[in-house]
């Protein structure tokens, strides 16, 4: 695996985003990586959970926004496939995620945003640095983060889905802790320590009930969410032919302010 590296530790494996120059943005090579990880750590019998953290600054700021400005700058006719297939990428992976039998603790130190707040939120407990911010930002870029969108309405409310997608304003670690999506934040170098406590708790009881019960919270419970999933994919990708889009996407590769005024 070229961007992920995964370690054993007693029986807790950590799966690593290892782009930290590119703040683990999400490329179809990282992507394909993190779900090798996980098809791997499942199948060792000795793991009871994972914990899932990036390297670097930044647990994960997003879909990779270079590889879209290049599906972006195709002949439309070539670029709408390519956009449905990055789109259904990304869900295979949340899907995975969702449907993984083992307690997955997301480990956020730093960023968390878009695509990368799809992960955190797949994942059945995050723990936050002091540092951790997350946010769905897609709306700023001319995007949908329909993924994110489901996951937030699912995890905790269409509410706080509407305040978070709609303003594409980031919320810091404090105010994540306030509203639930994560436990008080920890200092950074406390971050996989607390994550591997919180694997450590949910691998005293026996795999069979925690399969079980995590069948319960995202198959059954979430039984809308994985359809809602899939259709998201569809409309985040049909957006992505917007001009709005195509607009939004080289601004943020310019290091500019988008321009919405055509």
């Amino acid at each position: 695996m070229q961007h992920v590296d995964v370690k054993i530790h007693q029986n807790v494996a950590t799966i690593l985003m290892d782009r930290p120059d590119s703040r683990n943005s999400l490329n179809p090579t990282l992507i394909e990586d993190l779900m090798t990880a996980f098809s791997d750590v499942h199948q060792e019998k000795g793991v009871t959970a994972v914990v899932l953290s990036g390297a670097g600054n930044d647990f994960c700021a997003g879909l990779d926004l270079g590889v879209m400005q290049e599906i972006a700058s195709m002949p439309p006719g070539d670029a709408a496939p390519e956009w449905f297939n990055a789109w259904n990428q990304l869900t295979r992976l949340i899907e995975q995620m969702l449907r993984f039998p083992k307690p997955v603790i997301a480990a956020v130190d730093g960023s968390a945003l878009g695509a990368g707040l799809s992960l955190a939120l797949a994942a059945d407990i995050i723990v936050a640095s002091e540092s951790a911010a997350f946010g769905s930002v897609a709306v700023r870029r001319g995007l949908v983060g329909a993924t994110t969108t489901a996951l937030l309405a699912f995890r905790f409310g269409s509410a706080l889905a509407a305040r978070m997608s709609l303003t594409g304003q980031p919320i810091d670690a404090a105010e994540a802790c306030r509203l639930g999506i994560c436990d008080k934040p920890v200092e950074s170098s406390q971050v996989w320590v607390t994550a591997v406590d919180w694997a450590n708790r949910c691998s005293q009881a026996p795999r069979e009930a925690i399969q079980a019960t995590k069948k319960v919270l995202n198959e059954d419970i979430g039984e809308s969410l994985l359809t809602q999933l899939n259709a998201g994919a569809a409309t985040g990708a049909s957006v992505c032919t917007t001009d709005a889009a195509a607009e939004g996407i080289k601004a943020f590769c310019e290091k500019r302010p988008p321009d919405w005024s055509s």
